[in-house]
């Protein structure tokens, strides 16, 4: 498991804000299990390069002036325009408990019906998952090498693959293989529907 290092914050000023900033590091939060809401800081380099080693959902050791927390990354926000961490949450957990995350799928694999000409389309990049915290998924990888124009694969075909639980309906499909004809075909059905909007509000405007 990875460990990070966390400060706690004790001004929350702007200028103690651009003294976090200035130092490298943003402002975050830690609750959860036997913690109360504690605000710290962490340094961004130090947070990016551990996320890169657990993943998205993995578990981090958190060291808060001496004190541990086994936590996950609860969610992040990032400046749009530059790109540095804005502020992150941290969950404290047990991990023996479970949590439901969204864990992205990566399609692998050169499908046999995209050798023919076929489209492969992704309707899913990521499926929300139930599992206890030590055994979390950082991706789920689904193979596409079988798949013929036509096939596809659903929620319901890789269900019972893992010991985590998919939350999403057996129905849901995650990755299929459109004849080229039937992608033109959606296409085109998408650009008369926005003509006929278009017209119908032109005809509105005029009324």
């Amino acid at each position: 498991m990875s460990k990070l290092q966390a400060k706690k914050r004790e001004g929350f000023t702007r200028a103690a804000l651009t003294k976090i900033r200035t130092a490298g590091s943003f402002p975050a939060v830690i609750y959860g299990k036997g913690v109360e809401s504690e605000p710290v800081s962490v340094e961004e380099s130090e947070f990016i390069k551990v996320i890169r080693e657990v993943g998205r959902n993995g578990l981090i050791s958190l060291d808060v002036a001496g004190s541990k927390h086994d936590v996950i990354l609860q969610e992040y926000q990032q400046d749009p325009i530059k790109g540095f961490i804005v502020h992150a949450d941290f969950l404290a957990v047990d991990r023996s408990s479970e949590i439901t995350s969204q864990v992205r799928v990566d399609i692998e694999g050169e499908a046999v019906g995209s050798k023919e000409g076929g489209v492969i389309q992704q309707p899913l990049f990521e499926l929300n998952v139930t599992a206890k915290v030590s055994d979390f998924p950082e991706h789920i990888s689904i193979d596409v090498s079988e798949l013929a124009i036509g096939d596809s694969i659903s929620v319901g075909d890789i269900r019972d693959k893992y010991d985590f639980t998919i939350e999403n309906e057996d129905e849901d499909t995650i990755v299929s293989v459109l004849p080229p004809q039937k992608l033109e075909e959606t296409e085109e059905g998408t650009e008369e529907t926005s003509e006929t909007e278009a017209s119908t509000e032109g005809e509105t405007k005029e009324d």
